[in-house]
């Protein structure tokens, strides 16, 4: 298992028991410890989608300490779900997913869903809407339906709305 992998599943496991957060271990490796970048958990059960939540841009010091703060997110806070029970934890599988920084998308023939993420963002009124999905999501095989979802996921009206679309990368590990 990769060290961030392992690194979620500790702090699920302790957050769900304890109710306490996880700080990085002294013995960390550098490269995370140094390296500043967003960062989706993904917990899935039996094959089912448990909790994803994420940064598209770093919000805290470096990748561990994002990998821990989303980790607790995603196991207590993914309005999609109940929190995770501790019953559930021998049945939880994680993918930690290091997001590149974010190009703006000039012409929608550059995107892949096999190898970008999206990120769809439309001002109107007085907030900014912003919706994301990963890339290589099963069943997401053209460019249209995953900009439609990333819409949806932020109930931006395409047909209605101005948007700004972006594409990343991502260094997956589960």
């Amino acid at each position: 298992m990769h060290i961030l992998v392992e690194l979620a599943k500790k702090t699920v496991e302790e957050h769900i028991k304890s109710g306490t957060v996880l700080t990085v271990p002294l013995d960390f490796p550098s490269e995370f410890i140094s390296r500043k970048a967003g960062v989706f958990v993904t917990i899935e059960e039996k094959g089912d989608l448990r909790g994803c939540i994420g940064t598209y841009l770093p919000c805290h010091e470096n990748v561990a300490v994002e990998t821990i703060q989303n980790a607790v997110a995603a196991a207590s806070q993914d309005y999609r779900f109940d929190p995770i029970d501790i019953s559930e934890l021998p049945y939880l599988k994680y993918t930690v997913s290091i997001l590149n920084r974010p190009d703006p998308v000039r012409n929608l023939e550059e995107l892949d869903p096999k190898i970008y993420g999206v990120i769809v963002k439309s001002s109107k009124g007085n907030g900014e809407k912003t919706g994301l999905l990963l890339p290589g999501l099963e069943g997401i095989d053209r460019a249209d339906d995953q900009l439609a979802i990333a819409c949806q996921k932020a109930g931006i009206d395409s047909e209605k709305e101005q948007i700004k679309i972006y594409k990343f990368t991502v260094e997956k590990y589960s």
